[in-house]
């Protein structure tokens, strides 16, 4: 398998490196007529998610790209696996030349349990990985170098308020400005980087949808973004 799996050059990645952290992410696509990587998305999750914005959509060879990872992923689990731990080698290389700290999104567009499927989050202890997830928390394995945000989908609020009565941060989209407070919670901008480890605890993570296309498909399935 020749194909490298974590990118770095993400847009806002690359904003954590002004905080320290070097942060590689693996893309791969949710949804698939093979399997459903994001098992709780609702439809306007899919409908907006990240693998059809950004340069995504703009670069048609990105989503190729993604596409063969995920198949690969799928057909031959122990190749993607022992590539995915020589990418985080190499990063962690990369991190050390430039007196930075590795940090991994392995759940950049999916969300698979990651810490029940592999061993990579304890064969790589030094490393801070973290994801966001829509998977209920109590399905969820915990492990001292992975940080989860839980995600609101639309269709999911009681979930969020469970994370956050378990000390979860949860992220929420929001339609136009971020507000300093919803629903009885306080509201960081969850936009200045994404390094979801550092914020504080007992928050909302405030996000934005990105792209004309994304947001015009946003105003269509209003159930996930939501609008003050």
């Amino acid at each position: 398998m020749a194909m490298k799996l974590l990118a770095e050059d993400n847009a806002k990645t690359s904003l954590g490196e002004s905080y320290g952290y070097l942060t590689g992410i693996l893309y791969l696509n949710p949804r698939t007529n093979r399997a459903k990587l994001c098992p709780y998305a609702s439809e306007s999750c899919f409908t907006n998610c990240l693998v059809d914005s950004g340069l995504g959509q703009v670069y048609p060879k990105i989503n190729a790209a993604r596409a063969r990872k995920t198949m690969e992923f799928l057909s031959n689990r122990q190749a993607f696996i022992d590539t995915l731990r020589q990418d985080i080698k190499a990063l962690i290389r990369r991190a050390k030349r430039l007196n930075l700290i590795p940090a991994i999104r392995l759940n950049g567009t999916s969300d698979i349990l990651w810490e029940k499927l592999s061993s990579l989050m304890v064969e790589f202890s030094e490393v801070q990985f973290y994801d966001y997830t829509k998977v209920p928390l109590q399905h969820r394995g915990q492990l001292p170098n992975y940080h989860l945000t839980f995600s609101f989908s639309g269709d999911n609020w009681q979930a969020c308020e469970d994370a956050m009565n378990r000390g979860v941060n949860v992220a929420v989209v929001f339609a136009g400005d971020i507000p300093d407070s919803y629903k009885g919670h306080e509201v960081i901008d969850g936009t200045e980087h994404d390094l979801r480890f550092l914020d504080k605890k007992n928050v909302i993570v405030g996000l934005c949808i990105k792209g004309n296309e994304a947001k015009k498909r946003a105003k269509q399935n209003s159930d996930f973004l939501v609008t003050l």
